[in-house]
């Protein structure tokens, strides 16, 4: 497997974590449900450092050659990300859990509930 990060300083953009959260919420996840060999894409942010980001899981099989999804983030930020970073997966483990995920995230929270 393979693990690419995506991390974006935000301090030269107008964007804030709360816009690009409302992006996600609108428009900015469904994209990703359908990428072959995607195994798990989830969206970081870092209010204290004023950072957004993205880690996404493929399978060792997966052409990441092939078309993705626009990189609405780069189009919205304003500039491609601070740091990017591909690398391999050494090992997995999956917690004990309830088979389903019920909580997608901050940018699915009642308005209000958000830290």
């Amino acid at each position: 497997m393979k693990a690419t990060i995506s991390w974006w300083d935000l301090s030269r953009s107008d964007q804030t974590i709360d816009s690009l959260r409302a992006h996600l919420r609108e428009e900015g996840v469904a994209p990703w449900a359908q990428i072959h060999g995607l195994r798990l894409k989830f969206w970081i942010s870092d209010r204290l450092t004023n950072r957004w980001g993205a880690v996404m899981l493929w399978e060792s099989t997966a052409d990441l050659t092939v078309p993705m999804p626009p990189n609405r983030a780069t189009e919205l930020i304003g500039y491609p990300p601070t740091h990017r970073m591909a690398t391999d997966v050494e090992a997995i483990v999956e917690g004990a859990h309830s088979g389903r995920l019920v909580d997608l995230g901050l940018a699915f929270e009642p308005a209000g509930k958000s830290p």
